[in-house]
C-alpha cells in the first residue's frame, strides 16, 4: 500500500475567485475553500495579480498602463497582501497561516527543493496552514526565460511553474499528497466543453502506464484557456502527469463546490488515478 505524506494538496484558479459581475473578490468562494482547510493540506493558490488590479481600479478609477510584465508585477504585489489576509480571516482561528512564495528555482535546485520541502512537511505537525503562490512581484519574464534556458543546456527535466497548475504539480511530486485537487470555473474535463454530458469522470487504469496513456487521449480533446497567460485543460492534464506516477489520486473540479464533497465523490468532477474504483 502507498505511505502518503500528506492528505491533501490543493489550488484554486485566479477566475474561480473573482466575482465577474461585480468585479471584486468572490468571497462566498474564498471563505467557503478557507473554512475547510486544515492541518494536512497544503494551498496552492491563483489569484494576486486579478486582485491587486480590481484593487487597483476601485481606488482609482482607471488600469495601470505600460509595460504589460511591469503592470502584472505591480498588481500582483497589491495583490498578495489582499489575498493572504482573506484567507487568514476565514481559516480556523485556532490554526496558523504561513506564506510561501515560490519561483522556479525552488523545484530545480536541490537543496532549495529540500528546504522547502521540509518546511511544508512541518505544517501539519505544527497545525500550520501554507499558502502557496508563485512569486510574481519579482519574477521578471525576462530574466525567467534565460534562466530556464540555461538550465536547460544542464538537464533534460526542467521546472518552468509558468503557472500555478504546475506549481500545484511540482508541490504534490514534493510533498507525496494522498490527493491532488484542481479547482477552476468547470467541473472537470469534457470532450465537448460546450456539452455538459460530455464531461469526463473518471481516468483510469490498471497502473501508471495505462493512466497516463488514457490522459494522453483526453489531452486531443481539450483547448482553450479561460485567461491571457492560463494553458487551459491540457496543460492540466499534462501537469498532473507525475503526481499520478507517484500514486497520488487527482481531481479536476469547479470551485463552486466544497473540498470535502469533491473527495467523497459527491458532485461531478474529473477523477484521476491508478486503479479507482
Amino acid at each position: 500500500m502507498t505511505k502518503f505524506d500528506i492528505e491533501l494538496v490543493g489550488k484554486v484558479g485566479s477566475m474561480a475567485l473573482i466575482d465577474k459581475q461585480n468585479n471584486d473578490i468572490d468571497y462566498n468562494v474564498l471563505a467557503r475553500i478557507s473554512r475547510e482547510l486544515k492541518p494536512g493540506y497544503l494551498w496552492v493558490t491563483s489569484g494576486a495579480t486579478e486582485i491587486g488590479r480590481l484593487d487597483y481600479i476601485h481606488r482609482n478609477g482607471k488600469e495601470l498602463k505600460g509595460d504589460y510584465n511591469d503592470i502584472k508585477t505591480d498588481y500582483a504585489a497589491q495583490g498578495q497582501s489582499i489575498l493572504l489576509e482573506t484567507y487568514r480571516r476565514f481559516i480556523n482561528s485556532n490554526y496558523s497561516v504561513r506564506q510561501f512564495l515560490v519561483e522556479h528555482q525552488h523545484f530545480n535546485e536541490p537543496m532549495k527543493c529540500e528546504h522547502l520541502k521540509a518546511a511544508l512537511l512541518r505544517c501539519p505537525e505544527q497545525r500550520a496552514i501554507p499558502i502557496i503562490n508563485y512569486n510574481d512581484p519579482v519574477c521578471s519574464e525576462e530574466n525567467r526565460k534565460m534562466e530556464i534556458q540555461s538550465l536547460r543546456s544542464k538537464s533534460d527535466k526542467v521546472v518552468e511553474c509558468i503557472d500555478n497548475d504546475e506549481t500545484a504539480s511540482q508541490i504534490a511530486c514534493l510533498v507525496k499528497p494522498k490527493n491532488l485537487l484542481i479547482l477552476s470555473g468547470l467541473d472537470g474535463i469534457f470532450t465537448d466543453v460546450k456539452d455538459s454530458s460530455t464531461l469526463v469522470r473518471t481516468i483510469s487504469g490498471a497502473n501508471a502506464e495505462e493512466v497516463l496513456a488514457h490522459i494522453d487521449y483526453y489531452q486531443n480533446y481539450c483547448d482553450g484557456a479561460s485567461r491571457k497567460g492560463a494553458n487551459g485543460a491540457r496543460a492540466k492534464l499534462e501537469y498532473v502527469k507525475e503526481p499520478v506516477k507517484l500514486g497520488t489520486t487527482v481531481y479536476i473540479a469547479s470551485s463552486k463546490y466544497k473540498i470535502s464533497d469533491i473527495l467523497n465523490d459527491k458532485v461531478p468532477c474529473t477523477k484521476i488515478g491508478i486503479d479507482l474504483k
